[in-house]
């Protein structure tokens, strides 16, 4: 149940000259020797792989030692980085090739030392394609490089001057072999200017050292010793798995009649199209809807998941099953396929697009329980086991025993997947998938998306660590996560800095502020402040969030006191919302959350997930973070840097000093820039420090962005 082609860059063909060597292949075992007697057997020799001409180690992004994929979607930009070195003083350098899924290698991608003395490398790239690509990392020995630096010293002190310029001329006549005309002119006129004895010492190295020789080598570089790493597995996703904003609700409350002392009339996918232009209005791009499947009768829960219903309660949906059909069936209050499509479709106009709700449970009156008896657990006495976290139990749910008849499960599964395909889904939010083994979704998503890359699936685990992860790296586009149980500066910045490090290879956050299971008590006590700062959070911290339907309205009344479960859960019963009289009346924060979601699209730095960096600020109760996205080769669309300062104290108004890590903005110790803010368009000059004040229900955060934008972070 719910919880709880870069630009496709080719490397430069190197010059024949570069004398590249082969890639290294693992040694052959040696042959045991013959032993000296029968009963002393010789300890054979093991197999081991021999270091390349350059030693290239730890090349990342790498998924469980390069067996997995790491992953990106079309346009993200990301690090490669690798370890490189050689013996000796001579100089390396690398670059990162990326295949896409044609097979051909993209532009020429340079590396960089990122920190002087560590030997750690690292380079951009950009994929632009959806598929299956590849990248590994080409170090080489850097002889031009290497006269250079011998030549900056030797020359000026005068030390075997005619040696050194006769071997820069040799060097460069080399390279220039590699360079393509208009460029190979520079690189030759050095090579005569190296070796023109009418000209003064100083004056020929100056020569051999012009900017334009500079770059025309730099692009076309003369290598030696050419090492290749081995070649890593990269998937290329849509958009979508890395950035939406999600959306929930339940149909069969929008537009439900309900009346003291009357049966309840459900509301239909018909009445529930209606709300859909509301939703796209405030920027939403994804609907996610709980299963809409038959609900069973057997032991079926009450309001508030009393055990004792009435004739007229409707039940949990997520008790699947029942006479009218199971997972492929629609419930019949809702309406048919027919009404489905035509729901489907209707949110495609509004530019939006259908998540449904995946929950590989039965109600007892499932179809498969007559049918596939085997599919479940039985205790000793014979009955089917049904689901319970102790002290909970769910009577109204069987779970799957998926170890008696897994090939069945998986070719069912994928055909009710596919069914609801068929009908316009592409996004599914899979419930508790880390309570069936890690083997099942692997196969099962692997065969969807190996003929439907563009569905996604979200993994709602809120579990350990390692299966949350390991759920990520064998295929979930997207995850579930934490964030409704951070609240504090500590708790944030640690979670956010964790999933934007090395697990964002991998693992992309959906930050959902609330659940029809989670009613934090932060956004208990915290009253309509709350409400928005957490939106707000969510909103710039990942580039995915959602929000369940009544967030909007602050709802925040809890079961009972120390309970994260709502007061008339609209899991087991219908919730109509007046939502024109909570418009006028102004209890609802729609007109923020539609902020957002425009904030959002207008900034693609908030569109993406690696970038994020923490600046300071001297109070605890606020929060200061920065997420920047350079330009990149082929867009028209310039660097963004959007800053965040964001109260946490939902009771008292902050003030505070904001000290900004200007380096990483790419901007002097003392520069001042003009910064906007997005959420009242006012406009400030900001620099290292900063005086800032937020108070709780008027300004939640600011949202300023930079400009002029400023250089890639450094």
């Amino acid at each position: 149940m719910p919880a709880k082609r870069p630009t496709r860059s080719t490397p430069s063909t190197p010059s024949k000259s570069s004398n590249p060597s082969k890639t290294s292949k693992a040694s052959k075992a040696s042959k045991p020797s013959k032993p000296a007697t029968p009963a002393t057997p010789a300890t054979p020799t093991a197999p081991r792989a021999t270091m390349g001409r350059i030693p290239i180690r730890d090349v990342r992004p790498v998924v469980e030692h390069g067996r997995l994929p790491a992953k990106a979607v079309v346009g993200e930009t990301f690090r490669v980085t690798a370890t490189v070195f050689r013996e000796g003083h001579d100089a390396v350098a690398a670059n990162v090739v990326l295949r896409g899924p044609d097979g051909e290698p993209g532009p020429w991608t340079p590396m960089r030392e990122l920190d002087p003395g560590t030997d750690r490398w690292g380079a951009e790239v950009t994929p632009d394609a959806p598929g299956r690509w590849t990248f590994r990392v080409e170090a080489w020995g850097d002889p031009v490089a290497t006269w250079r630096h011998t030549a900056k010293i030797k020359i000026p002190a005068g030390i075997d001057t005619e040696l050194v310029l006769e071997e820069g001329a040799t060097l460069h006549e080399r390279a220039a072999k590699g360079v393509p005309e208009p460029l190979r002119e520079a690189v030759l006129r050095a090579a005569a200017a190296l070796r023109d004895p009418d000209r003064p010492a100083p004056s020929r190295l100056a020569a051999a050292l012009a900017p334009d020789v500079h770059r025309a080598l730099a692009r076309h570089p003369l290598r030696e010793l050419v090492t290749r790493s081995g070649t890593l597995p990269l998937l290329v996703e849509r958009e979508r798995a890395l950035f939406g904003s999600w959306y929930e609700f339940f149909p069969r409350s929008e537009g439900a009649v309900v009346k003291p002392g009357e049966p309840p009339v459900s509301g239909t996918f018909r009445t529930a199209a209606r709300r859909l232009p509301a939703i796209a209005a405030m920027g939403f791009d994804v609907v996610y809807l709980p299963p809409v499947h038959p609900i069973g009768s057997t032991f079926r829960k009450g309001p508030n998941n009393s055990l004792s219903p009435g004739p007229y309660d409707v039940g949990v949906p997520w008790a699947i099953g029942s006479h009218e059909g199971g997972h492929d069936a629609i419930h019949p209050d809702l309406g048919t396929f027919d009404d489905f499509d035509q729901f489907v479709a209707r949110a495609r106009e509004l530019g939006m697009e259908i998540a449904l709700d995946f929950a590989l449970q039965c109600s007892p009156d499932h179809p498969w329980v007559q049918k596939h008896p085997d599919w479940f657990h039985h205790r000793a006495d014979g009955t089917i086991a049904y689901a319970e976290n102790p002290p909970k139990k769910y009577q109204d749910i069987y779970p799957i025993a998926f170890d008696k008849d897994m090939p069945g499960l998986i070719t069912e599964t994928t055909r009710v997947l596919r069914l609801w395909m068929d009908h316009g889904v592409r996004v599914f939010r899979v419930d508790n998938p880390h309570t069936k083994p890690v083997v099942f979704w692997e196969k099962v998503i692997a065969d969807i998306n190996g003929t439907d890359p563009d569905v996604i699936f979200l993994a709602e685990a809120f579990t350990r660590p390692a299966m949350m992860h390991t759920l990520a790296a064998i295929g979930f586009q997207q995850s579930y996560t934490y964030f409704t149980w951070r609240n504090s500066k500590r708790e944030l910045t640690e979670y956010a800095e964790e999933l934007s490090g090395e697990a964002a290879s991998y693992m992309r956050p959906n930050f959902f502020v609330n659940t029809p299971d989670i009613l934090h008590e932060f956004l208990q006590d915290g009253g309509r402040p709350a409400f928005e700062l957490r939106a707000v959070l969510a909103a710039t911290l990942s580039p995915t969030w959602g929000v369940y339907s009544g967030y909007e309205l602050c709802e925040n009344t809890p079961l009972r006191a120390g309970s994260e479960e709502y007061l008339n859960s609209e899991k087991y019963q219908l919730r109509p919302r007046d939502w024109e009289s909570a418009e006028q009346e102004g209890r609802t924060i729609a007109p923020l959350i539609t902020a957002l979601n425009a904030i959002r699209r207008r900034n693609p730095a908030l569109r993406t997930l690696r970038d994020v960096h923490f600046h300071h600020a001297d109070k605890d109760a606020v929060l200061v973070y920065s997420k920047t996205t350079a330009s990149t080769a082929g867009s028209a669309q310039g660097s963004n840097t959007v800053l965040v300062v964001v109260n946490l104290d939902p009771h008292h108004t902050q003030e505070t000093t904001v000290s900004l890590d200007m380096p990483h903005l790419g901007l002097d110790w003392h520069e001042s820039v003009p910064v906007r803010d997005e959420l009242t368009g006012d406009t400030y000059h900001w620099g290292r420090t900063n005086y800032v004040r937020l108070e709780p229900g008027r300004t939640p955060a600011h949202i300023l962005v930079l400009a002029p934008a400023p250089a890639t972070p450094r």
